[in-house]
């Protein structure tokens, strides 16, 4: 299997640190109801399950936005709750109300019936990888993605989606091990679909973990962090042409726990728009920074101190992180937001020489359904253009 070589590779470049000659972008949910070729492609489908689990809608609905904006990454149509579904737990959407899962995992019976599902049920999103990726023919690189171990879990439990979480925490906090049994599972699970993405062409992958924010202190770490880790320590670092395929994690409300995801191995951590871009970029330069010293005063080369949480000595590229409903006000007000997500980043990394601290823009979150088309081509016309103006000084 061979695809055409890229033309845009400046996402990727900004993934791993490289200087590019503008900021990428790309938005979360950029194929999704705001556009109305994506509503008329999902009528023709009959249902969200019956678009996603065509590979021919799978990829005009994801090659639909790259016809109307110049953006620098592709993402593939699918949803996060594709592996629970494959578990037998079965997922519909009712219009209107969300994903809503018929069988709920809430006691150590239904636990005890959860295993890593046969990849062979999720042929219909690998088949749709390939075919986006040959669709695309070299033009920008395709994300692939999953929910994170801890997001699924939150939905197996709940049962769809939840205002408290009132049952995945009453899990969490009456029966640890349960929790602890059902987010081995999902991190194996995640692991596995992401690599077998990889397999068909996926060029990055990026792990959602849209509820680690409702998470205390410390139950983040035990229940989120720690399987999230699980997950990228499984995943295959090249794609089938050799290529590195970075990692993206995105934690939605995670900025506090920035510093200690910065030892995830992984290229790009999302922020949401709460998180200033600026101090993130310190704290993941830093740990960087740190990393190196860490390396350098191991004199007779054993590392020993060196645990696996260890950030790279290369800084974590940033991606993120406007507030999607900027995307409501009017067009200057879009542009002027813009550049101030721009100049919060600061100066951009533009030695050809070194790695170093990077940025993609994204939205801090899902583009929402009621966004005008039109203002979304404001948001990728300024991206590019003021931060090239940024590297010419």
């Amino acid at each position: 299997m061979s695809f055409a070589p890229l033309t845009n590779d400046t996402f990727l470049r900004a993934c791993l640190g490289q200087a590019t000659d503008h900021t990428p972008v790309w938005l979360m949910r950029q194929a999704g109801r705001y556009l109305p070729e994506y509503c008329a492609t999902r009528a023709q489908a009959g249902s969200f399950m019956g678009l996603a689990t065509n590979v021919d809608y799978a990829t005009e609905v994801t090659l639909q936005p790259l016809a109307r904006y110049p953006l620098d990454a592709s993402i593939l149509f699918s949803d996060i709750l594709t592996v629970p579904d494959a578990m037998g737990l079965g997922l519909s959407f009712q219009q209107g109300e969300g994903p809503k899962f018929e069988k709920v995992v809430r006691d150590e019976a239904a636990v005890a019936q959860l295993a890593v599902p046969d990849m062979d049920k999720l042929r219909y999103v690998f088949d749709a990888v390939t075919s986006i990726r040959k669709a695309l023919n070299g033009r920008v690189p395709l994300i692939g993605f999953s929910g994170s171990p801890w997001t699924l879990a939150c939905y197996m439990v709940e049962g769809g989606g939840s205002s408290d979480y009132r049952h995945v925490k009453t899990l969490m906090y009456a029966r640890p091990d349960l929790m602890h049994r059902v987010l081995e599972i999902n991190a194996d699970a995640v692991a596995l679909y992401l690599n077998h993405q990889i397999d068909a062409g996926a060029q990055a992958v990026m792990v959602f973990d849209s509820w680690g924010g409702v998470l205390a202190d410390g139950a983040f770490q035990a229940f989120s962090l720690a399987y999230t880790r699980r997950v990228l320590a499984q995943l295959k670092r090249n794609g089938r042409d050799g290529a590195v395929v970075p990692r993206i994690v995105f934690t939605k409300g995670g900025g506090l726990w920035l510093g200690e995801m910065t030892g995830l191995d992984c290229d790009v951590l999302g922020l949401d728009w709460t998180m200033n871009l600026g101090q993130a970029r310190q704290i993941v330069r830093q740990a960087a920074a740190n990393a190196t010293q860490n390396i350098a005063a191991c004199a007779d080369g054993s590392r020993a101190d060196v645990t696996k949480d260890t950030p790279s000595t290369v800084p974590k590229a940033l991606q993120g992180n406007i507030d999607p409903n900027v995307l409501f006000a009017p067009p200057d007000a879009i542009r002027a937001q813009v550049r101030q997500v721009l100049d919060s980043f600061g100066t951009p990394h533009t030695d050809r020489s070194a790695p170093g601290s990077t940025h993609i823009f994204n939205l801090g979150h899902g583009i929402s359904q009621f966004t005008p088309p039109e203002h979304v081509s404001h948001l990728v016309d300024e991206v590019h253009a003021y931060s090239r103006r940024l590297r010419q000084g």
